[in-house]
């Protein structure tokens, strides 16, 4: 069910143009320049820094009133020129705001007039992102980015074997267990966006103004001419879909999954890599398997018939209700604050064993996921930091998964994909259950 009030309080989304922040940070040498007022800039850094605990850099444009009224061209082509003379990047992302959207400013048309009063400024590549903030959420801004960035560079040719990987919004260490995952199974793949390096970076001797890491530029111009693409994007809309975009132009068979989490959306993406491959799932990963079904049957006693929210994007909502069905856990309420009737019927399909079926919310905002679930009765809540004073007005514990973390450390270490990414969430749930049940108690105990 859609949001009814006239009205959205504390939303269970982010803005637009944050999504194509996002995207562009896991391209390698790229800047994002916010086309519209200093405070937009100002909170995706915040953001972003906040749940990545990284430096993060995006210019601005900084509209001001004069702008709003004459116009923001002298503003932007003022932006690009600081930002490639103090950053040199490679790729410059020009991602709109609501104030300009609103205003009208044709970001394309102002971008090459720029190129043809400054020709040598063709040496970067800048790619428009019409990202208004007043439509859509952050996954819209980062889907629509990859696609841009496909639709603008990639070309086709002869087959060259390689596999296209488009994640969507995951962790670093999501993206770093996809490239292990790609690397066992012997698969050459190119993976869009990779912030593994550049949102969870080490400390090094150098300091980079862009920090090093991202896809290379030469691989997503390889893109058109890999053999096939696969993608985690269920509820995307098709103009939202690289793997479609691929397809439609170059003839790339595409593969459109479930985010991998938990052991049947996991299944899904290695019997897609041996159908890739014509080659077994390796070994280890067979162990890994085996040691999660084994971890699912210890925790089965503390787990079963527990009553769960889970709220946050609607490609994660989709993949951690699979994976709580699995694990004998009652999703009661399932929210996001955008999805569509696809989202809603993926987890129809996924509860339809269930003698009752969760509350399905999209568009919802944080007061809809109070209500129902005060309805519901709720054992726990699984999502991330936003929905925090839901959980302590009506006392159940948070279990923070996906976007974004502000009040814990590591919120770009924790591991959501494959059978080991299923493990750790598993030991996550269950010890967060049996907490619970000892401070109940009162006098607690040390043994279960």
């Amino acid at each position: 069910m859609a949001n009814s009030h006239a009205s959205t309080t504390n939303p269970c989304k982010m803005c637009r143009p944050l999504g194509a922040c996002l995207a562009f940070s896991g391209v390698e040498n790229s800047m994002v320049l916010l086309h519209g007022s200093q405070g937009c800039s100002t909170y995706m850094r915040r953001y972003i820094s906040g749940h990545y605990n990284e430096p993060v850099d995006i210019a601005s444009s900084s509209l001001s009133e004069q702008g709003a009224i004459y116009g923001g061209e002298a503003n932007l082509k003022q932006g690009i020129r600081n930002v490639v003379a103090k950053y040199s990047p490679s790729v410059l992302c020009v991602a709109t705001t609501c104030l300009t959207e609103t205003i009208g400013d044709n970001v394309k048309m102002i971008i090459d007039d720029l190129l043809e009063e400054e020709p040598g400024l063709r040496d970067v590549k800048i790619i428009p992102v019409s990202t208004p903030s007043y439509s859509g959420s952050h996954t819209d801004g980062f889907y629509d980015s990859c696609v841009a960035i496909l639709d603008r560079f990639a070309r086709g040719g002869e087959d060259n074997g390689a596999v296209n990987l488009f994640p969507g919004f995951l962790s670093p260490a999501d993206i770093r267990y996809l490239r292990e995952v790609m690397d066992d199974c012997q698969v050459e793949s190119m993976i869009l966006p990779d912030c593994s390096g550049t949102l969870d970076a080490g400390i090094g001797d150098t300091f980079y103004r862009i920090p090093r890491g991202g896809t290379r530029f030469e691989d997503i111009e390889r893109a058109g001419s890999s053999s096939c693409s696969i993608e985690f994007n269920l509820a995307g809309d098709a103009n939202q879909s690289s793997a479609r975009l691929l397809d439609d132009r170059f003839g790339v068979r595409g593969y459109r999954l479930p985010l991998p989490i938990g052991i049947r959306n996991s299944d899904l993406l290695f019997n897609t890599l041996s159908e890739v491959t014509a080659g077994p799932t390796p070994q280890k990963y067979q162990d890994e398997r085996s040691r999660l079904l084994d971890a699912m049957v210890d925790a089965h006693k503390y787990l079963f018939g527990q009553r769960a929210v889970i709220y946050g994007d609607a490609e994660f909502v989709i993949a951690m209700t699979s994976f709580l069905v699995d694990a004998g856990i009652f999703p009661v309420v399932c929210a996001s604050g955008g999805g569509n009737a696809r989202y809603v019927a993926e987890i129809e399909t996924i509860t339809g064993s269930l003698d009752t079926p969760p509350a399905i919310l999209r568009e919802a905002d944080f007061d809809d996921i109070y209500d129902h679930t005060l309805a519901a009765g709720a054992d726990l809540l699984i999502g991330n930091s936003k929905g925090n004073h839901i959980a302590r007005r009506i006392n159940v514990p948070l279990v923070r998964v996906g976007y974004p973390i502000h009040d814990r450390i590591g919120a770009q270490r924790i591991l959501h994909t494959g059978y080991r990414g299923a493990m750790n969430l598993l030991d996550i749930l269950t010890n967060t259950i049996i907490a619970r049940k000892q401070d109940d108690l009162g006098y607690g105990y040390s043994y279960m």
